[in-house]
């Protein structure tokens, strides 16, 4: 297939990108370059500098031809979207119309979409399967829900067949090094650890202490990049098919706690990692942990590289690489 990856310069899109060329598709970048990467982009591939705020640049980017497009392109700090929720609803739902309507426009009727199990909000049950209640509880998973929703109503209307990818937490790099350019500005944990061990951070928070887990600290499911990349393309392929639409879960089905993560990243860095212990953070749900057996089940997916050492490793070899460490 003819694919568009908007976003496809960025940390989960460059990844996605290789998996979809590692299976025969032929792939077109499109990205501001924002928070994406010249140094992620694949010389095969070509490459669309344009603006999902811009309609006119999306316009001109479907007029070319896909079967297919994949959006990884949205704001997604948890925490910065409880302070300006107004960058989160300009970029994250009026962006994403934008996308949905150009390729509408254009008959370009197979989307894969990176939603978030933070769709989820306050854990009612573990393991969170696709049934469970959808009550966001910071405006980013908002903002996915909505999407969900809006995706939902142009598949009755305009026959748009769609795949949601709930992840939880995306994390490590291509155990092969390549794409291996850093998030900018990160606010995910394995990032913030990695910047702390090379001394870009003199040191970190941990949010939380008294939550009821295992350690105190929030539990998480992480999963690995790679392991994401190779569920949209199944996605892809699933819908294409099948001519229907799907929401599924893409996590590991093992809970880590930033205490572990931090933990072990200091075993394998063999750095100190000075963190702070400090009081919550609004909107930071205790434990998150998925089930994927409906992915497994529809896609014939399953994590392979989700292993908190491959996670960890994988990242600090990134940060080796450019240099960021010694």
């Amino acid at each position: 297939m003819n694919v568009l990856v908007i976003g496809g310069a960025g940390y989960i899109g460059s990844h996605v990108v290789k998996e979809l060329m590692k299976n025969g598709h032929t792939v077109t970048v499109f990205d501001n370059l924002s928070s994406g990467l010249r140094q992620n982009l694949f010389p095969k591939n070509t490459f669309i500098y344009g603006n999902i705020l811009i309609p006119e640049d999306l316009d001109a980017a479907f007029s070319r031809g896909f079967d297919a497009f994949i959006h990884l392109a949205a704001f997604k700090a948890a925490g910065e979207s409880m302070v300006v929720p107004e960058k989160y609803s300009v970029n994250n739902l009026t962006g994403t119309i934008n996308i949905m309507n150009a390729a509408m426009k254009h008959c370009c009727k197979r989307m894969v979409f990176s939603s978030s199990a933070a769709v989820y909000g306050e854990v009612q049950y573990l393991p969170i399967d696709e049934k469970h209640p959808q009550d966001p509880e910071n405006y980013y998973g908002f903002t996915k829900l909505n999407i969900e929703k809006i995706m939902a109503w142009y598949d009755k209307i305009k026959g748009l067949k769609f795949a949601a990818l709930r992840y939880f937490n995306a994390a490590g790099y291509d155990v092969d090094g390549f794409p291996c350019g850093l998030e900018q500005n990160p606010a995910n944990l394995l990032p913030v650890i990695m910047e702390t061990a090379c001394g870009m951070r003199e040191k970190m928070s941990v949010f939380g202490t008294d939550y009821d887990t295992r350690d105190g600290t929030c539990i998480r499911d992480y999963v690995h990049v790679s392991d994401l990349a190779s569920a949209h393309v199944k996605a892809l392929e699933h819908i294409t098919r099948t001519n229907t639409s799907l929401t599924v879960n893409l996590g590991s089905e093992v809970g880590v706690s930033v205490k572990e993560m931090l933990e072990t990243a200091r075993k394998i860095t063999g750095k100190p990692i000075p963190a702070d212990f400090v009081g919550r953070r609004e909107g930071d749900p205790a434990n998150l942990v998925a089930t994927s057996a409906f992915a497994k089940k529809t896609l014939g997916w399953e994590a392979r590289f989700s292993d908190i050492e491959t996670l960890i490793s994988s990242t600090w070899n990134a940060y080796l690489k450019n240099g960021k460490c010694k």
